[in-house]
């Protein structure tokens, strides 16, 4: 039997969003904090996110090379479950947070796969593909068979990038990942989830739950 694979929502900003998918079956809840994405939040707006979901998935603050003190000031004020380092900070920013943190790499094609090796703590990994100028929400698909070295890591690592409804089991198929990251392949427009699309994307997803830990403790 096939264990469930996690699912991510990344880039909500509206508890109804939150709520929706919290009752269709996601695992975690990206929080936005970079401040070019429309999908950025401030204190006020991911505060209700959090309120509205709180203990019911695991909520992550994605942030995108932002001074190690503002994250902590963030982290303190909301109480999220995971931290997502998504641009180009060292491992030892990372270091504090311990388990609760999550690395993204941003692969440039025909690039080799980066080491997890200075990263012995992170609770896990998320692959995306890499641009000049944009961290996610792009929309664009690539080669998922590169990650499939990894899948005897015994790191989770989840597979982003273009993941929408109708590929979202072949990207987790071909990439051995744990699970997919999924931003705009569930929108109607930019920060807007489409209802739709969500319960499309869960219903590809189903398989038969089989009991594992992946470390997820909604707090």
């Amino acid at each position: 039997m096939r264990a469930k694979p996690l699912v991510k929502i990344c880039g909500i900003t509206r508890p109804e969003d939150a709520e929706l998918a919290v009752s269709l079956g996601a695992d975690l809840l990206g929080l936005n904090f970079y401040p070019p994405s429309p999908r950025c939040l401030s204190l006020e707006a991911a505060r209700a996110i959090v309120e509205a979901v709180r203990g019911q998935v695991g909520l992550v603050g994605v942030f995108v090379d932002r001074p190690p003190a503002e994250v902590a000031a963030l982290d303190s004020a909301l109480g999220f479950d995971f931290l997502q380092f998504h641009g180009r900070e060292p491992a030892s920013e990372l270091e504090p947070h311990g388990a609760r943190a999550i690395k993204v790499f941003r692969l440039r094609p025909g690039e080799p796969l980066p080491s997890l090796e200075p990263y012995p703590r992170a609770w896990g990994f998320l692959f995306d593909l890499w641009h000049p100028e944009l961290y996610g929400g792009m929309g664009t698909g690539w080669d998922y068979r590169l990650l499939a070295p990894l899948a005897g890591s015994g790191r989770p690592y989840l597979v982003a990038g273009g993941i929408r409804p109708e590929n979202a089991r072949p990207a987790l198929e071909e990439s051995g990942a744990a699970g997919v990251d999924v931003c705009s392949g569930v929108e109607s427009s930019p920060g807007r989830k489409d209802p739709d699309l969500l319960a499309r994307l869960f219903h590809q997803l189903e398989t038969p739950r089989e009991p594992i830990d992946h470390g997820i403790r909604p707090t």
